[in-house]
């Protein structure tokens, strides 16, 4: 019997609430803009406060979010997360019925929505560990990035298409929906009670996390790698769709064929994590995804030489499939290592990386317009080997296996 077959009841709950999360989340942040524009008339240039507006959450409030997901139930948390984000689309749904809604209150509501959404991601990471055994931590996290590749791959075309065919309420509603749906599968888990912390100034303990992430050996690499890849993932996409159109001579449709291609790589990729951990040395795993993603950049720089969709295609496949098996086995490694009181505040923290998107959007912006989409995708893959540099030279892709769970024990300082 597979491991992802030995999963326990309580374990398949939450990866079915996931995936009703991650499609509400991707359905509706694809028909909010398609609502703005449409129905609400809104320009251009005022869709940039929607999609602020729509991001802004995972800054705000990843920390303190990840403090209360080590201070109160997380499941809880977690189920409150959804109900909040299923009240603001329910309440789009409305003001659409009353012809109400304008976009202050579309960008108001969304991140409401949105602010459930970072909830959600941080607390899951830190659930999944008093779910499952620790040998099938690799098989839990692999489900659980299933759910959201998929989610990823599916949820905008479907809310695109909802909107299209049967109006913006439809898409609000459905979505709503499956965050009810969602709240529903959580409150079916039964989560292992926690003991007490002390409760502190939350400023100690949002260093105490930060320190432990920062001084940990395995844990420091694994966020700088990961705030690298950021970088040079959104420089590269930041002009990549002017570049297919010029350069590569795509239709709006081939740029939509090329970019499916990652969602592609990812879909396999998770299908096939739990197989490629059982056989590759861990910490080998750890560094595939760097090294592919650098693989990835190299093979979209050649299109400068040889302007081939295919090979675009072949780049964005391999950005999928191999940081997918990051992901994985990167959670999992954060899982083992970290005491479980401080699970939340270190999923927070990995997710404060993200913070690197604007800066890699921002280089692609000033290089671009400086220069040319070109020189963008010479100095993607550039920032793609850096990160493949820093891994390879790191504790972590020396290791033989999956490192012992750790419990709260060990020192924050370790």
């Amino acid at each position: 019997m597979s491991n992802s077959q030995r999963l326990p009841d309580t374990f398949s709950r939450l990866a079915w609430s996931n995936l009703a999360a991650q499609s509400a989340e991707q359905i509706a942040l694809a028909a909010a803009p398609i609502v703005a524009v449409l129905t609400l008339g809104v320009a251009e240039g005022q869709t940039g406060v929607l999609q602020t507006a729509l991001t802004l959450p995972f800054v705000l409030f990843a920390i303190p979010a990840g403090l209360l997901a080590d201070r109160i139930s997380r499941r809880a948390l977690m189920a409150g997360a959804e109900a909040l984000r299923a009240a603001a689309l329910a309440a789009i749904v409305l003001l659409l019925a009353l012809s109400a809604l304008n976009l202050p209150l579309l960008a108001l509501l969304g991140f409401t929505a949105v602010c459930g959404t970072v909830v959600y991601s941080v607390a899951a990471p830190a659930l999944v560990p008093s779910l499952v055994n620790a040998d099938l931590l690799p098989a839990a996290n692999a489900r659980i990035e299933l759910a959201r590749t998929i989610a990823f791959a599916s949820g905008p075309a479907l809310g695109g298409a909802l909107v299209g065919w049967w109006g913006a309420s439809l898409a609000f509603g459905f979505a709503a929906a499956l965050s009810a749906i969602a709240v529903v599968l959580l409150s079916g888990i039964y989560e292992p009670a926690r003991a007490p912390m002390p409760r502190r100034h939350p400023f100690q303990e949002i260093r105490e996390g930060a320190a432990f992430v920062f001084h940990h050996p395995l844990l420091r690499p694994v966020f700088i790698t990961q705030f690298i890849f950021n970088t040079g993932w959104f420089l590269q996409i930041a002009v990549f769709v002017p570049y297919a159109v010029r350069h590569l001579g795509l239709t709006a449709a081939g740029v939509g064929t090329v970019l499916t291609m990652y969602g592609v790589g990812m879909v396999i990729g998770a299908l096939l994590a739990t197989r490629v951990m059982q056989r590759i040395a861990f910490g080998t795993v750890v560094g595939l995804g760097p090294v592919t993603g650098f693989v990835a950049s190299v093979v979209m720089a050649l299109t400068v030489l040889v302007p081939s969709p295919w090979l675009a295609g072949l780049s964005f496949f391999l950005l999928g499939a191999g940081p997918i098996l990051w992901v994985i086995s990167t959670t999992t490694l954060r899982q083992s290592v970290t005491p479980p009181r401080l699970l939340g505040r270190v999923s927070a923290i990995n997710i404060m990386s993200y913070g690197a998107r604007p800066l890699g959007s921002a280089l692609g912006a000033i290089v671009g317009g400086f220069w040319s989409a070109e020189a963008c995708l010479y100095l993607a893959a550039a920032v793609f080997g850096a990160q493949a540099l820093v891994i390879w030279l790191s504790p972590a892709a020396a290791l033989d296996r999956q490192p012992v769970m750790v419990g709260d024990e060990v020192a924050a300082s370790c």
